[in-house]
């Protein structure tokens, strides 16, 4: 597989969408590489992914029967807060109404990056040898018989709470997170289809973690496509990157405020990847994502930041995330 920069990234989707091609998709964060294949090209040694069900890996969601060794080593309290206090400094000067803080967290376990891969229940997920796995569960957009849809997911809490589904739902922190940032992917997809609509709004999804289950909130926004989609699958797609819901709001000043708190790269993380076939795109958010480098593994993790977050709760909710979906 070869990267490919954003131009040439384009001109291929839109290419394959022309000729009816079905092809792999996955694009990084700043959108300087991507990798855009044939299915039928994809070398299974080096890449796989099974996006709700449908994939290269026949195995992939086999039970795991040994034992997890999972340890992390999260930012120090202090060294989370001056990202966050960085990031709360300009939300309060105007300069965003949501921003997205991720960390990157070395990561010891006895599972391999195919392990996980293999074994995680996720409704996507993706491998790409010695380089990362990725097992998200959040859709970006899908596109089909004319229609785009998008399903941002915002606010998270321990399934095991008591009433852990009420608190969230009522949380006021969270209520105002998820509603900037469907406002923002409502915005978004304004500029690539017509008669733009939520068609749901904050309902409930439960997923299950090797550390227990956690509930998430997500929203349905929809919109109707121009009848030539098909061919421009690449310029569509692009327009709508980075993802709103792991950038913030609003989305270019949000991006330096990003860079200046988070200080490292996040590479393919926080990207987007999919598969287009028969007509349909399908694509996730690149979250819940571990990578390979120099032989350390990092997990990296983040969560949305507003005027109302208290840096302690984002700090025990990134925590929460660093997990994998085997059970």
């Amino acid at each position: 597989m070869k990267a490919l920069d954003k131009e040439t990234a384009i001109a291929r989707m839109n290419t394959f969408g022309r000729n009816g091609t079905p092809f792999l998709f996955v694009i990084d964060y700043m959108q300087e590489h991507s990798y855009v294949e044939p299915l039928d090209g994809i070398d299974t040694s080096v890449c796989l992914y099974q996006f709700r069900g449908t994939g290269n890996a026949p195995d992939a969601g086999a039970r795991y029967a040994g034992t997890i060794d999972w340890e992390f080593t999260p930012p120090t309290p202090a060294d989370y807060r001056r990202s966050f206090d960085t990031v709360r400094r300009n939300l309060l000067g105007g300069n965003s109404y949501l921003t997205n803080l991720t960390c990157k967290v070395p990561l010891r376990t006895n599972l391999t990056l195919k392990d996980v891969f293999l074994h995680s229940h996720a409704l996507y997920k993706l491998w790409l040898k010695d380089r990362f796995v990725c097992f998200s569960p959040e859709i970006f957009v899908r596109m089909e018989e004319g229609r785009i849809k998008s399903f941002p997911m915002k606010g998270t809490i321990d399934a095991t709470l008591p009433h852990a589904e009420s608190i969230l739902l009522d949380d006021a922190k969270e209520a105002a997170e998820h509603a900037t940032i469907v406002d923002l992917i409502r915005n978004d997809l304004s500029m690539v289809s017509e008669h733009v609509t939520v068609a749901s709004y904050r309902y409930i999804d439960r997923l299950q973690t090797n550390k227990g289950p956690i509930l998430q909130t997500s929203s349905e926004i929809c919109g109707m496509l121009p009848g030539d989609y098909t061919k421009r699958l690449g310029d569509i797609l692009f327009s709508l990157l980075p993802a709103g819901s792991i950038t913030g709001a609003p989305k270019p000043r949000t991006m330096q405020i990003i860079a200046e708190a988070e200080g490292y790269e996040r590479g393919f993380y926080t990207g987007v990847m999919g598969c287009y076939a028969d007509g349909r795109l399908d694509s996730a958010v690149m979250i819940r994502f571990i990578e390979q480098e120099d032989g350390q593994l990092y997990f990296k993790a983040g969560g949305g930041i507003t005027a109302q977050s208290r840096w302690e709760s984002e700090y025990n909710e990134v925590i929460q995330k660093i997990y994998v979906p085997i059970y």
